[in-house]
């Protein structure tokens, strides 16, 4: 399972951790990923996925998880989450 978010594709940085005598070594910057699930209204089911807490907050500012999959890149979005837009966007051109 790879560290990235399945709706916003932020995944692991890198960078130098510097000691007090200036020694710099490589480390790694992990996002902050929980397992959350989502409803989707068009729907009315469930899905799980693994977001960053920036990306569970934008889904609740946009009105819900068909609201963000609508406005988001399909270049960011795991191929799962894609799959759900679809599904998504052909539900709501048959309603």
């Amino acid at each position: 399972m790879s560290r990235r978010c399945e709706l916003s594709g932020k995944g692991v940085l890198t960078g130098n951790r510097v000691s007090h005598s200036n020694i710099k070594s490589r480390r790694r910057y992990l996002p902050n990923l929980g397992t959350v699930t989502l409803e989707s209204e068009t729907l009315a089911r469930n899905f799980r996925f693994r977001v960053t807490t920036s990306a569970l907050r934008t889904v609740d500012h946009r009105g819900g998880l068909d609201a963000y999959l609508a406005k988001a890149k399909d270049a960011d979005l795991s191929p799962r989450a894609l799959k759900v837009k679809k599904e998504i966007a052909k539900a709501q051109a048959t309603a």
